[in-house]
């Protein structure tokens, strides 16, 4: 069973990905990536959602997904396990399907969706099953269906064509495709965009908006079956933000961070600060406060500590 959503809201958007236990493939035949996407069809009408792309690759799927209601959890869940029965229907079989609970990133907005839609979209290429001019023949992408349909209900390309300035017709169509194809041969393009990054952490967007989110949804990263790389990715977004405040507060600067000496006061301080209030670690702390290695951070931060606690016990004497 897919646990929760650790970040659900109405409106969301989410890059929604899973792939086959044991990497297995689980799309092997035409009518097991049919069976998926007509699970999809029947989940996003289910749930009310707005599917803004999807591609079904031989051993996992990518999904990009709006959720008027918040209520992506339980409609994966619904989605995994439909087609999981309808598949072990199919090869005769047993067992889990999936690797474990499917891995969703948030998506900060237009801009952000619109490179996700070009992530997946391109994934056939990138992986080698299709050429670039061939991309538009590959059968179990959003792509053909938005172009040639049948779309199902739910699906909708309007937002994302727009962002590039196009209509949802066959002048927009042609023009998004010439996109793929220039994004498609153009390596330092797909890295500006940043493709390397779809698929990592739990986030898709600018820093700060991601620092932000991180911040408010800061005590999702201590939820016991949080993915390692989730969990890390969510808490060390939100140091980073609480350390911006903090710089802001103080009247520094990350110029000051660099060039003041690593055992500054107000440097081992505000580890310190970092260290009790969100559980700051000493490699990230060391790093990104310039405090030297993380054994001489460690040491800087326990001496400060051992010092405030001597001082307290001083004034309740």
């Amino acid at each position: 069973m897919a646990r929760k959503l650790r970040i659900e809201e109405a409106g969301g958007l989410y890059h929604v990905l899973n792939r086959g236990n044991y990497r297995r493939d689980l799309f092997r035949t035409a009518g097991e990536a049919q069976a998926f996407v007509k699970a999809l069809a029947e989940a996003t009408e289910r749930w009310g959602w707005r599917l803004h792309a999807y591609a079904v690759m031989r051993n996992h799927f990518h999904l990009a997904l709006e959720t008027p209601q918040p209520n992506l959890g339980v409609g994966m869940q619904w989605l995994q396990s439909t087609f999981a029965i309808r598949f072990n229907g199919m090869r005769d079989e047993r067992g889990h399907l999936f690797q474990g609970r499917f891995k969703s990133l948030v998506v900060e907005n237009t801009a952000a969706l619109a490179r996700l839609v070009d992530y997946i979209h391109l994934n056939p290429v990138r992986a080698g099953i299709v050429t670039p001019e061939q991309l538009p023949e590959f059968r179990w992408s959003s792509l053909r269906a938005f172009q040639r349909g049948p779309r199902f209900t739910g699906m909708t390309a309007t937002d994302w064509l727009s962002h590039h300035g196009w209509a949802d017709d066959h002048e927009g169509w042609d023009g998004y495709l010439a996109h793929l194809g220039r994004v498609a041969t153009d390596p330092e393009k797909q890295k500006e965009l940043g493709f390397n990054d779809m698929s990592r952490g739990w986030a898709i967007g600018t820093g700060g908006w991601s620092r932000a989110v991180a911040e408010e949804h800061a005590q999702l990263a201590l939820t016991p079956g949080l993915p390692a790389e989730e969990s890390r990715a969510l808490r060390e977004a939100a140091w980073e933000h609480r350390l911006a405040q903090e710089l802001v507060r103080l009247g520094k600067t990350a110029a000051d961070l660099e060039r003041d000496r690593f055992s500054a006061a107000w440097k081992v301080e505000l580890a310190v600060a970092l260290r009790g209030s969100l559980g700051a670690n000493s490699v990230w702390l060391a790093q990104n406060l310039h405090l030297g290695k993380p054994d001489a951070a460690r040491a800087l931060i326990s001496r400060a500590i051992r010092r405030k606690r001597e001082e307290m016990s001083q004034i309740s004497a």
